[in-house]
């Protein structure tokens, strides 16, 4: 039972998240695009979306409820001062700061992600892995969605090390999950049944 509840607040959090990076993101898209800067703010995107990944400590203290909006936007404004990035990110960035909501800015990414995706006439699968993907192993999954669909995929990436191993991949409403966590409840179910 516990599962089932944990399992349904998970898909009411997302369902939240996904409300309030929609707005964010279509604002964004429509700007980007305005500004002819479509490819330029999504590279931009990716590599904030890689730092996310890859340190779990800046992961951690985006989403913390503890630290003030106006903390949060301090220090995100100080690693923007420092890189060269897209100013159009930037202040994107530093907006969604000033509005308290860097806990969604996974979510806000993704949703771009979808938006330009479309606009190219793409579609795009969520892949959720333990470990961030090397570039072959993006390229191979790429490869194998596009000749599974028929067409190009853009894959937004998100880590979960409780996944252990494996991958969850999501196009659409279709979810494929090979993860370990997955195979290793199915194998607790299955041995509870026979015992």
């Amino acid at each position: 039972m516990a599962t089932i509840e944990g399992e349904a607040a998970l898909a009411a959090q997302n369902s939240v998240l996904t409300q309030i990076a929609r707005p964010y993101a279509s604002a964004l898209f429509d700007l980007a695009r305005s500004e002819n800067q479509l490819a330029q703010v999504e590279t931009g995107l990716s590599d904030i979306s890689r730092l996310i990944g890859e340190s779990e400590d800046f992961s951690r203290y985006l989403r913390s409820p503890v630290i003030a909006a106006d903390v949060k936007a301090s220090a995100l404004d100080a690693i923007l001062a420092r890189s060269n990035g897209n100013g159009l990110v930037a202040n994107f960035l530093r907006l969604v700061a000033k509005n308290g909501r860097l806990f969604a800015l996974d979510q806000i990414i993704a949703s771009f992600r979808e938006l330009a995706a479309t606009a190219r006439g793409e579609t795009t699968a969520e892949v959720t892995s333990a470990t961030p993907l090397t570039e072959e192993q993006v390229r191979s999954l790429a490869e194998t969605l596009k000749g599974k669909l028929g067409k190009t995929v853009t894959l937004n990436q998100f880590v979960d090390p409780s996944l252990i191993g494996g991958l969850q991949v999501k196009v659409g409403s279709q979810m494929i999950d090979s993860s370990l966590k997955t195979k290793l409840a199915a194998m607790k179910i299955a041995m509870k049944e026979v015992g």
